[in-house]
């Protein structure tokens, strides 16, 4: 098993808590990168591609032998894209949108393998999980976003905090709502070399 540096292109805890389930160090570089979503597509699974891989080129040149793994999440319903509420009233519309329905959650994972300042390797996945919303009063909208909460996630809310309470039913990975999907990741990292269950046993000894 080869000891490559990882590198996470997100500053965001969630990823981290989750990349930390591995029990290998990695590092946190924050890909600052423009992100200009498009209100309406039909192909959400490209466009997330395109944003991860955005992401782990923009922080690859930093580092000469690295594995950096970036992830884009997009929210999607009836062919829009929500991204991250501008405010109170733009959270609010986004929740009223998803109340009583099923809408898709992609995380697009972008896994770029550096050696000795080259990409010798780059892979693309995104999975799809389906999230139904129950219905939601006016009043379990308000409450919601007075907790915060919204601000900072796509579509407006987060499975695994306050916005559980939100949801009914999730079809697929669940972690790929809150924003890795943990056994893609899994895969990838095990056909590259670079983890597996049985050395990360031995790891722990």
């Amino acid at each position: 098993m080869r000891e490559v540096r990882w590198v996470l292109a997100s500053q965001s805890p969630r990823r981290q808590a989750l990349m930390r389930l591995f029990g290998r160090p990695f590092e946190v570089h924050p890909a600052h990168i423009e992100e200009h979503l498009p209100e309406h597509t039909r192909h959400p699974a490209a466009l997330g591609k395109r944003l991860a891989r955005a992401k782990a080129e923009v922080v690859a040149p930093h580092y000469d032998d690295a594995l950096i793994i970036a992830a884009d999440t997009l929210v999607v319903i009836d062919g829009r894209v929500l991204g991250k509420p501008a405010d109170a009233h733009d959270a609010s519309e986004m929740l009223r949108l998803l109340s009583g329905r099923t809408h898709t959650v992609i995380t697009a994972l972008c896994l770029l393998l550096r050696q000795e300042g080259r990409t010798v390797s780059l892979t693309l996945d995104a999975p799809r999980s389906r999230v139904t919303f129950r219905p939601l009063s006016e009043e379990w909208i308000r409450w919601y976003i007075a907790t915060g909460e919204p601000f900072d996630k796509a579509g407006a809310y987060g499975i695994q905090e306050y916005g559980a309470l939100l949801i009914e039913r999730v079809q697929g990975c669940y972690f790929n709502v809150v924003g890795l999907p943990l056994a893609t990741l899994a895969m990838r990292l095990e056909q590259l070399g670079l983890w597996s269950p049985r050395t990360a046993a031995a790891e722990r000894k």
